[in-house]
């Protein structure tokens, strides 16, 4: 008996290792992502030392063998490649595209104000003062954009990433997850008090089964499901394993979808309880959205906001082995189009007249959520922000808020100011408490400055 413990433990073991590889690049959530496997030897390379331009990443036809990344190398999101891959996940991996339809770009009229790069600010927790300029490189910035009023003032590239290319948006793919079931629930279609066994009946025996669609959307949910990806048995592993779009080990006997692992997910705690940022709510909504809408989040994405927006650019959407998108972090776009992701919501859900997302909605979000559930989700360098339909909300002077991905990824949005910073970025570090001191009050300057 304890040779077949033994062997059941060796191929979980094996099979968490293999679900990594799926999880590096999918970059799950806010905590610690170990991909800093170069930069751990020593000093971390700078934005400028480690620019995969400069370091020949997949360079040639075909590229020297030393630089080949390959989904399967074990490394090929880990500093300084992933400063590659994060521009070219679908040369990588399976997707599913989101169409920017047949229609002309809607043009953003430009006023580019070079200013901008001297403006300064005090880092969170810092007594000297840094530049917006220096704040870039500090961030590993592949690519940021500033909206004032509509207008481009400010726009630089860097790294892997051009004004033609997509970037992957980590997590801020759940603040567009979040914002299609706001839709749904401001037009009646879906119950954000329904609970959730009552759209998915599969989930019925699982964690969710008794949540709330509204504890969903808020990540108040109850789960015995750990995030920490310093634990090698950690859940999210599992996850990785289930959603994993390589043929499965021939020993493997977990789930082989997200679809199967999401009811495999046990209850712990109560729901509504407490904030805990886990991404399996976001592909549990992202399954109840299909369900609802009779169409994938990847379709519905395109129906509804990618193809009528007047987006420059597709975006698209990693998948598992059944094609089924990846609602929690998969989306891949271009800049200058997640900028108007936020210009939209900005202007109340119109652009050029037309209303694509119901104003309901979108003061549901800026209304923030329950403040004291998230207080509890530990987010020192958030005091006082909430989490609703999936966007975290400052609550600040300026009513900010604003969709957040590892590495950097941003999408912030300022009302008092009509301002909209997009960003895309290859931080080595993971969590946004890497670059939140030196991204949230540059961010703060700039919407000082427009608003003179």
């Amino acid at each position: 008996m304890s040779s077949s413990i033994s062997e059941a433990g060796a191929t979980a073991r094996r099979v968490a290792r293999w679900g990594r590889s799926m999880l590096a690049a999918l970059a799950f959530g806010a905590a610690m992502l170990p991909t800093m496997s170069h930069a751990q030897e020593g000093k971390t390379m700078t934005a400028e030392e480690s620019d995969p331009m400069k370091l020949g990443w997949m360079a040639g036809s075909p590229p020297p063998p030393d630089k080949i990344i390959r989904f399967t190398d074990p490394d090929y999101f880990s500093f300084p490649k992933m400063r590659w891959t994060v521009c070219h996940f679908r040369q990588l991996m399976p997707t599913v595209n989101v169409s920017r339809g047949l229609g002309a770009p809607t043009p953003l009229p430009r006023q580019i104000d070079d200013t901008i790069d001297g403006l300064t600010f005090t880092p969170l927790g810092s007594d000297k003062p840094m530049t917006w300029a220096q704040s870039l490189a500090a961030n590993y910035t592949d690519g940021i954009v500033v909206l004032h009023e509509g207008v481009v003032v400010y726009e630089r590239y860097s790294g892997c990433l051009d004004d033609a290319g997509q970037h992957g948006a980590m997590s801020v793919t759940k603040s567009l997850t979040g914002l299609l079931g706001e839709m749904l629930v401001a037009e009646g279609a879906l119950d954000e008090n329904a609970e959730v066994a009552t759209i998915v009946p599969e989930l019925a025996a699982s964690a969710f089964g008794d949540a709330t669609v509204r504890q969903v959307l808020e990540m108040t949910t109850g789960l015995k499901y750990s995030e920490d990806y310093a634990d090698p048995e950690a859940d999210v592993w599992k996850y990785g394993a289930a959603g994993n779009p390589l043929p499965k080990p021939a020993d493997y006997t977990g789930p082989r979808s997200y679809f199967e692992y999401l009811q495999t997910v046990r209850k712990q705690g109560e729901h509504g309880a407490a904030f805990g940022y886990k991404t399996i709510n976001t592909d549990a909504l992202g399954w109840i959205i299909a369900r609802v809408a009779g169409k994938p989040v990847s379709d519905l994405l395109s129906e509804r906001i990618w193809s009528r927006m007047g987006a420059e650019q597709d975006a698209y959407l990693t998948v598992d082995s059944i094609g089924t998108p990846y609602a929690g972090g998969g989306l891949n776009a271009g800049l200058r189009d997640m900028a108007r992701i936020g210009q939209l919501l900005l202007d109340g859900g119109t652009i050029n007249g037309q209303r694509l997302v119901p104003e309901a909605a979108i003061e549901r979000i800026r209304a923030g959520g329950d403040k004291v559930a998230f207080a509890k989700g530990g987010y020192p360098l958030l005091k006082g922000w909430s989490y609703r339909g999936m966007w975290w909300i400052s609550h600040n002077a300026h009513g900010a808020f604003m969709a957040r991905g590892v590495h950097g990824q941003a999408i912030y949005i300022d009302p008092t100011a009509r301002m909209v910073i997009a960003r895309f970025a290859s931080n080595p570090l993971a969590s946004n408490a890497a670059n939140d001191p030196t991204s949230l009050p540059a961010y703060e300057a700039v919407a000082r400055y427009l608003m003179k």
